[in-house]
């Protein structure tokens, strides 16, 4: 699966999403949010995990994929906002999420925003590329 296009990678995507969050494949678009438009809860990510090492055969760190430790360290984040010490960490532990609208207003409730389906075919396709 190394030389799979973007289109393949997002079709097998959201075959694992469909079945990890049991909603209609119509629905698993670019821009949809995990969370948000798809309706994951933080147990989910433990099966998006695991489906997605199925489905393509590599190994998914849960802290690449989704670094929740950047949001309990009390230097990345300030009165609720990411502080730009946190942004640039997040940015360097997500190179697969677009922050550009989060930087904007970076509220540490909105970072659920980053979890899009986009991103995560940044990085299965990185992780595909790196094999």
């Amino acid at each position: 699966m190394t030389t799979a296009t973007r289109d393949e990678v997002l079709s097998r995507v959201r075959d694992v999403l469909v079945d990890a969050l049991g909603v209609d494949s119509e629905e698993v678009t670019p821009e949809a949010t995990l969370q948000g438009d798809l309706g994951a809860e933080s147990i989910d990510f433990l099966d998006i995990v695991f489906r997605l090492e199925k489905a393509f055969g590599i190994k998914v760190n849960r802290s690449e994929l989704f670094p929740e430790e950047v949001l309990s360290n009390p230097d990345y984040v300030d009165n609720g906002k990411m502080t730009d010490e946190g942004i640039s960490k997040l940015r360097s532990a997500m190179p697969h999420a677009d922050l550009s609208d989060f930087e904007k207003d970076p509220q540490v409730e909105r970072i659920r925003d980053l979890f899009t389906v986009d991103a995560i075919v940044n990085y299965v396709e990185q992780k595909l590329r790196a094999a």
